[in-house]
């Protein structure tokens, strides 16, 4: 289907003959915790000790300018959620916008990082639960986790909105217990050491970039909002609004607790262990109590993370099921809870892999297809409002033109900082969905099929 210039879509769409709908239940709050959860909302104390290490004790300054860059393309999803109130994220922006082809192709790819995301939690879940109970396997937990998270993704949004929010006030709380408390237990507090780590001098600056660099990959999930818009009250006002919030808020509570850790270890080489870094700080300032207190959340986080992530993948395998670039059977939805259910089953089925992998080996697995999602989007977003659309004006020029076309060039650059093992996954990944897209269409003899939307 040739992209064409087109008025936004609406919610009323007759696809592949489908009459069932998904439950509109959340409001947006639900869709801004769910944000948070997606994004792991105590993932900065995760990977605390390797950003202060690459950015030399920058990392308030780092996390400001991985910010700023995250939240270009967290426009350009901002603004296609709008045109395009409908699940499938960058799958159904590149549909609209480039054709069928390109929609596939940048379905299939995020579909990679979209199913090796939840993994990653379910092995940080093992991990960590096997820190407090070290006489069971990391494995047992990892199970269990996949279980858990598998019935909570089917049993609906509602049940799990109820819990992101109660995530989203633990998280929140335990962060600003952490920087009251870590400006309290500051030895040397001064105006000085305030703003060092906020304002590094012009020889750090490149060192400063780098880390930002490597700190936006925990921005990712905030595009799983958009995976939602079925299931979200008024999604042509609340999505946008939910992007741009979840993104703003986790940068904001990133930030605090870098500044915080920044003045409690000025000198960041004063950390005897980096991975564990989190919860070194926390036990200098509160003691083993509040050490096990920031576990439990943490853990409670990761198992919503997890769910938020599955919960995302199986509404994009869902909208590629009913538009039949997928089996249709992946578009069923449970006749009570409104869930794409055989969807999710999947997703529980392959997330058994991670049984057999590594941490490290997961995470190499989701950047990829989440950077080219990424990219897309912001690609996206200019040719549909700025080609097609037209729209012009200064407010138009920054939003579909340089908003879009500047968070295309820093995804381009994270997107060229990534280990080879990355590129070989993708590439693999990539001659698999050709193959697939041959076989739909008998060969390339005839286009895939089209997207039915009224509008």
């Amino acid at each position: 289907m040739a992209a064409r210039s087109s008025p936004p879509l609406t919610t009323k769409d007759k696809i592949a003959g489908q009459t069932e709908a998904m439950n509109r239940v959340l409001g947006l709050p639900s869709v801004v915790a769910y944000g948070l959860a997606s994004m792991g909302l105590l993932a900065v104390f995760t990977i605390y000790g390797t950003g202060v290490k690459l950015s030399d004790g920058h990392l308030p300054a780092a996390y400001i300018i991985a910010l700023t860059a995250m939240l270009l393309t967290a426009h350009s999803y901002a603004r296609m959620a709008w045109a395009v109130p409908k699940s499938g994220s960058a799958y159904m922006y590149a549909r609209l916008s480039f054709g069928p082809y390109a929609g596939f192709f940048v379905g299939w790819t995020m579909l990679l990082g979209y199913i090796f995301l939840p993994m990653v939690n379910f092995l940080l879940t093992g991990l960590y639960l096997n820190t407090l109970f070290t006489s069971i396997p990391p494995w047992i937990f990892t199970l269990a986790s996949i279980i858990l998270v598998g019935i909570l993704a089917m049993v609906g949004v509602t049940w799990v909105g109820k819990l992101n929010i109660a995530l989203a006030v633990a998280g929140s709380g335990i962060v600003a217990i952490f920087s009251v408390l870590a400006f309290i237990h500051a030895d040397h507090l001064s105006a000085e050491t305030l703003i060092a780590p906020i304002a590094p001098q012009s020889g750090s600056l490149g060192t400063v970039m780098a880390a930002a660099a490597v700190l936006s990959f925990a921005f990712l999930g905030f595009d799983g909002v958009s995976n939602l818009a079925e299931e979200t009250k008024k999604p042509r006002q609340n999505i946008p609004r939910a992007i741009m919030l979840s993104t703003l808020i986790i940068g904001i509570l990133f930030f605090l607790v870098a500044w915080a850790g920044s003045q409690l270890y000025p000198n960041w080489r004063d950390l005897t262990n980096l991975d564990a870094a989190g919860t070194e700080m926390m036990r200098k300032i509160g003691g083993p109590m509040l050490a096990t207190v920031f576990l439990a959340i943490y853990i409670f986080g990761t198992t919503l993370c997890g769910t938020a992530a599955q919960m995302s993948v199986s509404r994009v395998l869902f909208t590629m099921g009913r538009d039949r670039v997928l089996p249709m059977v992946l578009s069923r939805l449970h006749p009570r809870f409104k869930t794409p259910y055989v969807a999710s089953l999947l997703v529980s089925g392959l997330s058994l892999v991670s049984l057999l992998l590594t941490l490290e080996q997961a995470v190499y697995m989701i950047n990829f297809g989440a950077l080219v999602a990424f990219a897309a989007v912001n690609l996206a977003a200019f040719k549909y409002f700025w080609v097609d659309q037209k729209k012009r004006g200064m407010r138009a020029l920054f939003s579909y033109l340089l908003a879009p076309l500047a968070g295309f060039a820093f995804i381009s650059y994270l997107w060229s900082s990534l280990e080879w093992f990355s590129y070989l996954v993708g590439a693999a990944w990539v001659v698999v969905g050709v193959g697939i897209l041959a076989w739909q269409t008998k060969g390339f003899t005839k286009p895939p099929p089209p997207l039915q939307l009224d509008g």
